[in-house]
């Protein structure tokens, strides 16, 4: 039998659990400008009214009825402000602090407050209200037994800059409309507002161009393979071109209508003049040299080699004809569609890599150079840059491309994407061109994330890792020496060479798609690693409920080897703290009965192969590495 004095305690404990629950640190990324948590906590009840201001508030108020009535099977309907549980509303006079895409939320024990100057701050604050519920709020099955229960909080919260992109290569591997929706919806729970879609490459062209249909019935199909992007071998004549898919302009339509009601903009890309096979065996005449007609999408073989540096030297000539007026009448012709069907302010055409050889012994070249009074080949580029700038603005548009835009010279209206360490797009900006920056060590999210017996190969012979903790901590949006006046934003890239399916794809993208969020939204002073990887790990519980995929590499061993004369020492190491590391070198799985990692361990003479994986708290956390060590000791130097 339980006495008075038992109950007591019973009661006590629980009275401190639901203080503790109502007093866990809130968790939300990005981290908001300003926060405070108080004391409590609100419980929704089962049927929730919503008030929402007169406007066109594109998906807010289906995202949170969508959520809370697929996990809690609750009621939610629209009514006035006096009944509503939670209210959004929009600033009669405009808040300065607030500006365009800022919100301001503030949840009381019976209701919660949005207010924003615009729809797109109260989808924002939204976001952020979701986050303040359970992980499991995120579930695609109704949940029984879980008290639906908020923190109380206030918070005012704005972006530190405009452009908080990431972009998708659609052109190396073809994704389909409801795998692009998919990830539109994952980038709008963090506050991204540019989608950079790379629509075309030397391995597609994904999007409908009416004025010419080859584009998509010839150069949007190729011969599937499987393996070692740029390693493949040469497709054989007779094997099927049945490996691809494109993008119709209703697509385009729907696929833009969906993005804008989550308040993001669609950046098409269509890179020119390099990358433009697939455009080339469509339409062989726009390309300058002989046996064009001859050339195949690009499969995955090699074909580029930049042994020499950049620009590469390329065994097929992927380039469109700057000496070809033909070419002129085709980008005319293709951007005009383009700009109709994608409203965003900016047109993206590439830029990047391209070729020079075959242009250097090419007569129409050479004919050019001289009636324009060109004397290199890189001014050849410029000027086709120029002529297709001149295009981009006769639309209404404005025109953005790779940082190698820079080379030739292009007027200050165009935007520069720097890629290549920073260094141009800080120049850039210093001489008045708006600037993105998406530096390729810190922002290029199809480099490995982890071990590379755990993640993809790159599609070179390099071994170049972008580590979670490197992605958050590296990457800086504004740069010391940028002029902070002309610099737009930033984004992540995810080059697709060896993504080959959508899960994949969420896979490479989070959580490093947390790090980029929070590095364009939050202030730079809240910047503070251990906080948020424990953020972080809070939001995989997030993923696992709404079944998104992403890697745990943050939780594996970081393995470095270092040589003394003959003998060779590993050294581990983790990204996170609290982690124990165990090792074998005999091919037995290591667990934590083993000895735990404690310094350099001295590898065995015959040793093959080390087997490491880390625990938290007695429980195994990390994967189990197998790694080859004949591998691990060519990178000692």
């Amino acid at each position: 039998m339980i006495d008075k004095k038992q109950i007591k305690v019973i009661l006590f404990c629980l009275l401190l659990t639901t203080t503790v629950y109502a007093q866990q640190p809130v968790s939300i990324i990005p981290e908001p400008v300003a926060m405070q948590q108080l004391s409590g906590s609100f419980e929704l009840p089962a049927n929730i009214g919503v008030a929402l201001p007169d406007g066109d508030l594109g998906h807010t108020f289906d995202l949170l009825r969508s959520k809370i009535t697929t996990a809690w099977g609750y009621t939610v309907s629209k009514t006035n402000s006096a009944k509503a549980h939670i209210v959004l509303s929009l600033n009669s006079a405009e808040n300065g602090q607030l500006g365009e895409e800022g919100y301001a939320l503030a949840v009381e024990k019976d209701k919660v407050n949005i207010s924003a100057n615009t729809p797109a701050g109260l989808f924002y604050g939204v976001q952020t209200l979701l986050q303040l519920f359970p992980a499991d709020i995120e579930s695609n099955e109704p949940l029984d037994g879980i008290k639906w229960r908020i923190p109380l909080v206030r918070i005012t919260d704005y972006p530190r800059v405009g452009w908080r992109g990431l972009m998708l290569d659609v052109s190396r591997h073809f994704f389909t409309v409801d795998e692009v929706k998919r990830y539109i919806d994952n980038m709008s729970r963090f506050k991204y507002n540019i989608f950079h879609l790379h629509l075309t490459d030397d391995e597609g062209w994904r999007v409908e161009i009416k004025s010419y249909p080859r584009l998509t019935e010839v150069g949007a199909w190729r011969v599937g393979k499987t393996g070692n992007f740029n390693f493949m071998s040469t497709p054989e004549p007779d094997e099927p071109k049945d490996y691809g898919g494109f993008y119709t302009q209703e697509d385009m339509k729907e696929l833009v209508r969906y993005a804008k009601d989550r308040f993001i903009n669609i950046l098409p890309e269509i890179d020119v003049p390099g990358h433009s096979t697939a455009a080339i065996v469509a339409y062989p005449e726009l390309s300058c040299t002989e046996g064009a007609d001859k050339y195949t999408v690009h499969a995955g073989q090699g074909f580029l080699d930049w042994s020499k540096g950049a620009p590469p030297i390329a065994a097929i000539d992927n380039t469109l004809c700057p000496a070809n007026e033909k070419v002129y009448e085709f980008m005319g012709k293709v951007l005009a569609e383009i700009a109709a069907l994608f409203p965003f302010e900016y047109i993206h055409v590439g830029g990047d890599e391209a070729p020079h050889n075959f242009w250097e012994k090419n007569d129409q070249i050479r004919a050019l150079m001289e009636r324009e009074g060109l004397k290199s080949i890189p001014e050849v580029q410029s000027y086709f840059e120029k002529r297709v700038e001149k295009i981009v603005h006769g639309l209404d548009k404005k025109m953005i491309g790779w940082d190698e835009l820079l080379e030739g010279g292009v007027s200050k209206t165009t935007a520069i994407m720097s890629w290549r360490k920073g260094k141009a797009g800080i120049g850039a900006s210093n001489k008045g061109h708006k600037v993105v920056f998406s530096t390729s060590n810190e922002a290029y999210y199809n480099l490995m994330q982890g071990d590379r017996s755990t993640d993809p190969p790159l599609p070179f012979p390099l071994s170049m890792t972008l580590r979670f903790v490197d992605a958050y901590n590296k990457f800086d949006p504004i740069p010391a020496d940028a002029d902070a006046r002309y610099v737009l934003g930033g984004q992540a890239n995810l080059w697709t060479e060896m993504i080959y399916n959508s899960r994949q794809l969420e896979y490479m993208t989070w959580p490093r798609g947390l790090a980029m969020a929070e590095n364009l939204w939050s202030p730079p002073e809240h910047k503070d690693w251990k906080h948020f990887s424990e953020k972080a790990q809070q939001f995989f519980k997030r993923f696992d409920a709404a079944e998104i995929k992403y890697s745990r590499a943050i939780y594996d061993p970081i393995v470095s080897l270092s040589r003394a004369g003959e003998k060779y020492f590993v050294s581990l190491r983790t990204e996170i703290e609290g982690l124990d590391a165990y090792l074998s070198f005999d091919y037995s799985e290591p667990d934590n009965f083993y000895p735990r990692y404690t310094g350099p361990i001295e590898i065995p003479k015959d040793a093959v192969i080390m087997r490491v994986t880390t625990y938290r708290d007695g429980k195994r956390i990390g994967r189990m590495l197998n790694i080859s060590l004949a591998d691990l000791k060519k990178e000692v130097r």
